[in-house]
């Protein structure tokens, strides 16, 4: 195939699908419509035409019919005044007369068989027009409402795409806010544990830790000495206590059999 034959290809089926697009199928209708209707009125007219013309021979023969007879009257009043001569030419014109009446006959009979011949088209013309106009608002209003319909799915379409983005945007910020929740959590256990140093500038943590943990100590001392004095192997507990407050020198309670001990605060050299 020829590049220009490729090419008016391509050009038709374009212009084509173009029209296609463009085109209405009830405007068409109508149009088609219309133009059974143009038809309709142009073999109307020709009905018509045709009546008048067998309507004006009609009125001609009828005419020459009283000419004829006016001749044949003229024929006799000239015999009964002796004018045979008259009366033979009042014949002869009588006679030129029947023979335009005859062909005038025929020229009726051809015009009237043509207009019965149009009246009978004007009616089948006319119930196809009309059939044709009932099925063109059938077909119309079927095409309105399917696209009525296909407008209507095509809004459900989008709307349901539209949801879709929006089912995915939820589910993304959803995501986002479990993962920003729990980074949130990583980064309190990372400070609680000390693996991550405070920039803010406070210093009171560090002191708060220590004596958190200085007093953490004393629970444990507290203990030891309760159970000491259940055993009778140490002093109450109140005097554990006084004992276990730091800054302070710890004495150990007096003992025959043992020395004076003193007790050193958590973290300082032997």
């Amino acid at each position: 195939m020829s590049v220009m034959k490729r090419l008016s290809m391509i050009f038709k089926s374009k212009a084509n699908k173009a029209l296609d697009k463009m085109e209405d199928p009830r405007e068409t209708l109508d149009y088609s419509y219309q133009r059974q209707l143009e038809l309709l009125q142009k073999v109307r007219r020709g009905v018509a035409d045709v009546a008048t013309s067998r309507k004006r021979v009609e009125l001609q023969i009828n005419q020459i019919q009283q000419q004829a007879k006016k001749l044949e009257d003229q024929g006799r009043k000239a015999l009964s005044v002796g004018r045979e001569d008259l009366a033979r030419e009042a014949l002869n014109r009588r006679s030129a007369l029947q023979t335009q009446i005859a062909d005038l006959q025929v020229q009726h009979n051809n015009l009237q068989g043509e207009e019965e011949k149009l009246t009978l088209a004007s009616q089948r013309l006319q119930t196809k027009v009309d059939s044709f106009r009932h099925k063109k608002e059938t077909i119309k209003a079927t095409y309105t409402a399917a696209e009525a319909q296909t407008r209507i799915n095509e809004a459900f379409s989008g709307i349901s795409e539209e949801m879709g983005d929006v089912g995915l945007a939820i589910q993304r910020a959803e995501d986002k806010t479990a993962q920003m929740q729990a980074r949130a959590g990583a980064i309190d256990e990372l400070l609680a544990s000390g693996a991550l140093d405070d920039f803010s500038g406070q210093r009171g943590d560090d002191i708060q830790a220590e004596l958190d943990r200085m007093g953490g100590g004393n629970d444990v001392e507290l203990e030891l000495a309760r159970m000491k004095a259940e055993l009778g192997q140490g002093p109450a507990p109140r005097d554990a206590i006084e004992a276990g407050q730091p800054g302070q020198p710890q004495q150990a309670p007096q003992q025959q059999s043992q020395p004076t001990q003193q007790y050193r605060q958590p973290g300082e050299g032997l």
